[in-house]
């Protein structure tokens, strides 16, 4: 890694997936480059660590979606990290019978026509939230939320019909055997990075531009800014002059909570590889389960929306808690003592993000265009936020950063 220069070319604010993608796309162009991160690792939101021996465990991100267009693939295979392409457990592969087979095609019915009503509305271009187009009185309708929860980080009263509709999704889902966190951190590894260096003021007045550290200031001629929404909303990150159009764009974009924990499981092999348990509950504050990821001897449990922010505030191991109760009342009590916590992720109280992924609030699903705009050919912005079709993604956060390297390049007149 690399200490704070006094000045530089270009410094990019964040080594998540966006910075390290503008990284590698101004490598080689001849400018003086350096990322700026505040915590004391590579990947942000991306984050695999070892939770136990048997266990690797992706706190945030850990699937390649949309993976037959997602440029991580190819990053992978570069770099020669093994990728799984099996399909992913929440299709067909439910364990017990919390919820019935006869109940998940109704279930399935249900929410395939609730999609089908919003993307028919978006199609008029007047936005609404997604929850006006559930049908009224459908008992599927809290589990149709709880959805929404693990696609948004937010209930659909809070989505944009029109934002849902722009994302793309090809029904690829791949994943990385050594984690994507891993892979990210990899990708990362060659990338100047001064880590453990907050950056809170960018201050444009003056001719080059000085950004204000936690290791000290700096001066540069453009900078390109990845950080999440909220730091930006908040003002954890300020500018000087202000800028209130991005101001405004990142409070439209706010960051939703998913949440994730990792028990482990004794006498695993009793238990099917990949599994999917989750239970006909009718209520959206619930977890979905995936039982044996890798077939390592665990339950990842997957949490979402305002539930997840409520264990979130009720502080260390209520993910894990509620877990166990819940796994407990689809399959018995004798599981419980099968059942440890490893590891938990509380992203809605991680300083440096301030929750997990973008959803554009209704009304504001054009507030990622505004987002993604330079200012002054000398300001420039990426993230998961400011991609058109793949927000709320890894690859989409890196495709920007690559966007925005190129912004930075045609504002030097560069190729």
């Amino acid at each position: 890694m690399t200490s704070l220069p006094s000045s530089a070319d270009v410094a990019i604010i964040g080594a998540g997936a966006a910075g390290l993608g503008a990284a590698h796309a101004l490598h080689g162009s001849a400018l003086s480059v350096i990322v700026l991160e505040a915590r004391n690792r590579l990947g942000g939101r991306a984050w695999t660590v070892q939770a136990s021996p048997d266990v690797t465990f992706d706190v945030g991100c850990g699937w390649l979606h949309s993976a037959d267009k997602n440029s991580f693939v190819a990053i992978a295979r570069q770099l020669g990290f093994e990728i799984n392409t099996d399909l992913p457990p929440w299709g067909d592969r439910a364990y017990g019978d919390a919820f019935p087979e006869a109940e998940r095609i109704a279930f399935a019915d249900a929410i395939d026509e609730f999609y089908e009503r919003a993307w028919e509305a978006a199609e008029s271009g007047e936005d609404a939230p997604a929850s006006c187009y559930l049908e009224p009185g459908n008992r599927w309708n809290p589990m149709i939320d709880a959805v929404s929860t693990y696609v948004n980080g937010c209930e659909l009263d809070q989505v944009s019909i029109l934002d849902m509709e722009r994302y793309e999704d090809t029904y690829f889902n791949w994943r990385v055997r050594a984690g994507y966190g891993t892979l990210i951190a990899a990708y990362g590894a060659p990338c100047p990075v001064a880590l453990s260096c907050n950056v809170t003021l960018v201050d444009h007045s003056g001719q080059r531009i000085r950004l204000q550290t936690s290791q000290g200031t700096m001066t540069v001629n453009k900078v390109i800014v990845t950080v999440p929404t909220n730091l930006i909303a908040d003002e954890a990150i300020r500018f000087s002059p202000p800028l209130p159009a991005k101001l405004h764009a990142a409070r439209g974009l706010p960051l939703g909570v998913n949440d994730k924990v990792t028990l482990a499981l004794a006498d695993a092999e009793a238990f099917p590889t990949e599994g999917n348990l989750r239970g006909a509950t009718m209520r959206t504050a619930m977890g979905t389960y995936h039982i044996r990821p890798f077939g390592q001897p665990c339950i990842d449990g997957f949490f979402g929306g305002s539930f997840a922010r409520q264990l979130e505030d009720a502080g260390e191991g209520a993910f894990a808690a509620h877990s166990i109760d819940e796994i407990a009342g689809f399959l018995g009590n004798d599981i419980r003592r099968k059942l440890k916590s490893l590891r938990e992720s509380r992203w809605a109280h991680d300083p440096f993000a301030r929750g997990s992924y973008s959803h554009a609030l209704p009304g504001h699903a054009g507030d990622r265009a505004v987002l993604a705009a330079p200012v002054d050919g000398r300001l420039f912005f990426a993230g998961e936020a400011t991609s058109p079709n793949f927000f709320s993604t890894a690859h989409g956060a890196r495709d920007s950063g690559e966007r925005a390297a190129r912004e930075v390049l045609a504002a030097l007149g560069r190729p």
